[in-house]
């Protein structure tokens, strides 16, 4: 069984061009910092004609070994978090199939324990 993250930001205007290659510049530094080359990594979506409010959307299929999940999950989470703070004014929604990831101010999107000495440091 496959389990994905999604992330996508609504809003009624559309990227401005400095948001647009802020976009592409965040999508590109984080794809060239991913920690495998053989996983899938940060996948922003061509913006599409039928979802006129959508100005970012893409998804990443989770590794099924368990010792890289943790990390690709926390570097997914990490280029999400900088991806809407480049676009800070739109609705954002990131999950993990039904799993809804929480917004922090701070320290951006996080699952509980992730950053800390948990058991999924």
């Amino acid at each position: 069984m496959s389990v994905s993250l999604y992330y996508s930001a609504h809003r009624t205007a559309p990227l401005t061009e400095a948001e647009s290659a802020a976009v592409t510049r965040i999508a590109a530094a984080r794809t060239a910092s991913f920690p495998y080359d053989d996983e899938e990594s940060l996948y922003v979506y061509e913006q599409r004609g039928d979802e006129p409010r959508e100005v970012i959307a893409g998804s990443t299929k989770m590794p099924f070994d368990p010792e890289r999940v943790i990390p690709v999950i926390a570097h997914l989470l990490d280029s999400v978090s900088e991806l809407r703070r480049a676009v800070p004014d739109a609705e954002w929604r990131v999950h993990m199939d039904d799993l809804d990831v929480p917004w922090n101010d701070a320290e951006g999107y996080t699952l509980p324990g992730m950053r800390g000495a948990g058991p999924i440091a």
